[in-house]
């Protein structure tokens, strides 16, 4: 097998402290963004920049004869004072694209005015930069560019709230299936940090979308949904590590043979989690506007994912493994030995006397 690095001898849980502060601060930061922004920011911004999906908006399909680049029909619409729009061309159809837009401010009182209708006569507006708007059952001219606006449709906040609630669940029953799964693979305590973990990749990935604001649409949720496979995936290759060399070493403790682990599947995390990094990030550079959300939360949760498998789980699950032996040790009778032992027990009066003069002899 290849080996990345050799003979790496790592005290990793020496910096448990550091890596939770670190974990600690970030999350904290992400927490003091999403309140601010949903209680004190001028205009009751949300706490995340929730797309259509979960707040509404429209959805306005177009047909160009030939139709222009993503960016630049983006660039038309911000123009027409349409921010945050998500442009999709369809493969199938070389001239159409599909226009979402967040929900807009109107007044369904005035002149009956709807979201749909207003959508369509902003983006009507601003795709007659590109040539002239014809009838849904004309045909195209034969000079110049033309489009037609072929179908609209609406994201009501009913089925915005039902995304949500849907998306809250499907999180909850993944982490409580990978609790019951690592629990009944190892122990009860290695299912706990594992999910612990996990939970702290996703709490991380969402401070970083409402700090700096990215949309959070169902690819993010997707994507989150990616990073708990991922996540916990990493970090049962090093608890079967523990395991596997538990076994091995039965008189080694668990604070070395937990390092050992980390250090001797190093390589193999670094490999796999870096190939999956460069991949993302070519999604990111690459992917365009419509998977920027997906492939910002892969990448993010990536990094963290692999940090905690190291950083986060193994300490947590160390620490709790101590606390129940350290538990259990106490309530063993006085005298009983073996078994990580009764704890510190008082010598005689006379032994202890005369193991004082012996090493004063010597």
């Amino acid at each position: 097998m290849f080996q990345l690095f050799h003979n790496v001898n790592l005290d990793w849980l020496k910096l448990r402290k550091v890596f939770i502060l670190l974990s600690t601060t970030i999350m904290l930061a992400g927490l003091a963004s999403a309140l601010f922004r949903q209680a004190y920011h001028p205009g009751g911004t949300d706490a995340f920049n929730l797309g259509i999906d979960f707040k509404g908006g429209t959805v306005v399909t177009a047909e160009f004869k030939q139709r222009p680049a993503p960016e630049t029909i983006r660039d038309a619409l911000h123009a027409q004072g349409i921010s945050d729009p998500i442009i999709q061309p369809v493969t199938d159809k070389p001239g159409d694209v599909l226009i979402r837009l967040p929900k807009l401010e109107t007044n369904e009182n005035v002149a009956g005015k709807t979201q749909v209708d207003v959508g369509r006569a902003d983006v009507a507006k601003a795709l007659q930069t590109f040539g002239t708007q014809v009838g849904i059952n004309d045909p195209f001219p034969d000079q110049g560019n033309a489009f037609k606006i072929i179908g609209t449709e609406a994201v009501g906040v009913i089925a915005g709230d039902s995304f949500r609630i849907q998306a809250v669940k499907v999180t909850l029953l993944a982490l409580i299936g990978m609790l019951l799964f690592i629990s009944f693979r190892f122990e009860w305590t290695y299912g706990a940090a594992a999910v612990i973990a996990v939970f702290h990749d996703v709490l991380i990935t969402l401070g970083f979308f409402s700090i700096f604001q990215f949309e959070v649409n169902l690819t993010v949720v997707a994507a989150l949904l990616t990073l708990v496979g991922f996540s916990v995936n990493d970090t049962i290759v090093v608890f079967d590590r523990i395991r596997e060399n538990l076994r091995m070493h039965r008189r080694s403790n668990l604070y070395d043979v937990t390092n050992d682990s980390i250090n001797q599947t190093l390589s193999r995390t670094i490999i796999t989690s870096g190939l999956v990094f460069l991949s993302v990030l070519a999604l990111v550079v690459f992917g365009g506007e419509v998977l920027r959300g997906f492939s910002l939360a892969l990448l993010i949760g990536i990094v963290f994912g692999t940090y905690s498998s190291i950083a986060i789980a193994s300490p947590i699950m160390v620490w709790w493994q101590q606390r129940l032996e350290a538990g259990k040790s106490q309530t063993l009778p006085a005298g009983t030995r073996g078994g990580g032992g009764g704890g510190p027990r008082r010598q005689p009066a006379q032994s202890a006397r005369n193991t004082k003069a012996s090493a004063a002899a010597r």
